[in-house]
């Protein structure tokens, strides 16, 4: 009866070798995918960490977050900026880029690199839009007359 019972435990480990391996592919699939998202993910803050060593202002792109004309004090401090929104804005106004550069006591190269999303304004300039999100066109442009 040797060889039955040695012929049996060869099939039976053959068997679930085989059913391990469908296991593991599916596994190893998966690990794979996450092995890919953490090295994405460490990039990411690697990234993150060197713009914040060097002092560059972060891009808009990467910190989107909309800026409603009706929120509150609280949620404004915590400097939100929409660049379309902005945009937007300003063409609603009626203003020129280097007309809103003068209003906002900035140039007209910084107006440019907001609306495009390359450079998100400093805290100081934020509290500018912001008062200038609660004038209308008739006190706009009474101030840009000044």
């Amino acid at each position: 009866m040797g060889t039955f019972d040695t012929f049996i435990k060869k099939e039976m480990s053959r068997v679930a070798r085989k059913e391990i391996r469908a296991e593991l592919a599916s596994l190893q699939r998966v690990a794979k995918s996450h092995r890919s998202e953490i090295a994405e993910l460490r990039q990411k803050i690697k990234t993150l960490e060197a713009l914040q060593n060097s002092g560059v202002r972060h891009s808009a792109q990467s910190l989107k977050v909309p800026l409603n004309p009706r929120e509150s004090v609280a949620s404004s401090s915590a400097g939100l900026f929409d660049a379309t929104a902005f945009a937007e804005h300003r063409k609603h106004l009626g203003l020129t880029q280097a007309q809103m550069a003068k209003v906002l006591e900035a140039s007209a190269l910084s107006i440019y690199k907001w609306e495009s999303g390359r450079v998100y304004p400093r805290a100081a300039q934020l509290e500018k839009i912001r008062a200038l999100r609660k004038l209308g066109k008739r006190a706009v442009l009474a101030k840009l007359a000044q």
